[in-house]
């Protein structure tokens, strides 16, 4: 039965893509898609009549239901019930939905904005397929990547998503990561046209003069203000409620779909200060006895874990010293589907999290191997491991003092915005 709707679905999202031919932007990498998919689609959405794949709709079931969803009434809570019921009734109305698009005359939108997800080999290949890419862009991959686990190593992975740029025509647009040498090297994989984005000098939109900003420690509004450049222009841009440097790469390559779309640096930096960068990533919040949450809990892998511990280490410092007292705290969770790198990846996170923190909390038997590097740096007495978040966050609750800066990052597997829920 499943794989039947999954055929029919195929079937039926590739007809409607054919029928009414949308702008595709693909988007793909190990770290940043969705904060890329929201900056694009806030760059785009008052130029076009657009769409982006909500929630985790970037998979073999995902992909189409995203395509058949526009002028439904589909509650996607349905989507991700338990009941069978509810899941059942969900799939009817998308079919329904889906055959009222192919079969009639209706207003379906003229650009869509997807995440590809490549959680094994092949899932690229089966979703551009269905809706091929007009523009493809590749985040950053690292040397771990994630979801490892499903590949026989961190080559098979970029080959896998450098399927992306491979399968865009001639007239497509090819946006790459300049500051990964794994994506950078893609350009010469790609018939389109290339733009690249990053802090490189060559990049073709760069950023420079990158610094957090507070306003005011007590309210925590922060962000990040940057220099786009492009072609010899500069215009400042500014990031409020954001902390990550991804989320600086997730701008850069909104600002070169926009600039392809020809928007000027000012229209798209108008855009991009009105983003809502999603929940449980890099959010600054405001915590229990006048500390700051760094909540990145949505997820982890090597390479978004080191970005974030660079933030706790560049943001703590300057909101410490701005408010007079605190402490650096890391608070991290297992990163799941590692396969063989498990230990590595997690060792390799240790030694970063023991120069950059002054206080480890880790959660999960993976990530006892973060605790036991961290020794090389850190006091032993600074370092504590959990079995689950519920532990950690009731011990977090009277442990965290009046200034602290608390990192909180971890696998969805780990549920760490339990630590967060009860820090805040």
């Amino acid at each position: 039965m499943r794989k039947l709707l999954q055929k029919i679905l195929r079937i039926l999202s590739k007809a409607v893509v054919k029928k009414y031919n949308p702008i595709v932007i693909g988007i793909t990498g190990s770290v940043g898609k969705t904060s890329t998919k929201e900056a694009v689609f806030a760059v785009l959405k008052n130029k076009f009549n657009a769409v982006k794949n909500e929630e985790n709709l970037n998979n073999e079931f995902g992909f189409p239901v995203a395509i058949l969803m526009p002028g439904s009434k589909c509650n996607l809570d349905d989507y991700y019930a338990d009941s069978k019921l509810r899941t059942l009734i969900f799939y009817f109305h998308i079919l329904k939905n889906g055959f009222r698009l192919l079969l009639t005359k209706t207003e379906y939108p003229d650009l869509l904005v997807f995440e590809y997800s490549a959680e094994k080999p092949g899932d690229i290949d089966y979703l551009v397929e269905i809706v091929p890419s007009n523009i493809g862009i590749v985040t950053g991959i690292g040397e771990i990547p994630v979801h490892v686990e499903y590949y026989s190593g961190p080559e098979q992975v970029a080959k896998e998503k450098a399927k992306l740029v491979q399968t865009l025509s001639p007239n497509g647009l090819a946006i790459l990561n300049h500051d990964d040498w794994v994506v950078f090297n893609m350009k010469d994989l790609s018939k389109a046209e290339v733009m690249t984005f990053g802090f490189d000098p060559h990049a073709s939109v760069k950023a420079s003069d990158a610094r957090f900003f507070i306003e005011e420690i007590k309210e925590a509004a922060a962000g990040i203000s940057f220099k786009l450049n492009y072609e010899g222009k500069s215009v400042p841009f500014r990031l409020p409620n954001a902390l990550g440097r991804h989320q600086i790469y997730a701008a850069l390559a909104a600002a070169a779909v926009g600039i392809h779309f020809g928007m000027n640096l000012i229209e798209i930096a108008e855009a991009l200060e009105q983003l809502e960068f999603p929940k449980q990533r890099m959010k600054l919040m405001k915590g229990i006895k006048n500390s700051l949450i760094i909540d990145d809990s949505y997820n982890a892998s090597p390479l978004s874990t080191h970005a974030a511990l660079d933030t706790l280490k560049e943001f703590g410092d300057k909101a410490i010293v701005k408010g007079g007292l605190g402490r650096k705290i890391a608070v991290l969770g297992d990163m799941k589907e590692l396969g063989i790198f498990t230990e590595k990846a997690h060792r390799l996170i240790g030694n970063l999290a023991g120069e950059r923190a002054e206080y480890l909390f880790t959660v999960g038997p993976a990530a006892k191997f973060i605790a036991d590097s961290a020794f090389n740096q850190l006091p032993k007495e600074n370092i504590m491991s959990f079995g689950s978040s519920d532990e950690a966050g009731g011990y977090l609750k009277g442990f965290i003092q009046e200034g602290d800066i608390v990192l909180v990052k971890g696998s969805r597997a780990m549920k760490m915005e339990k630590i967060v829920e009860l820090l805040i």
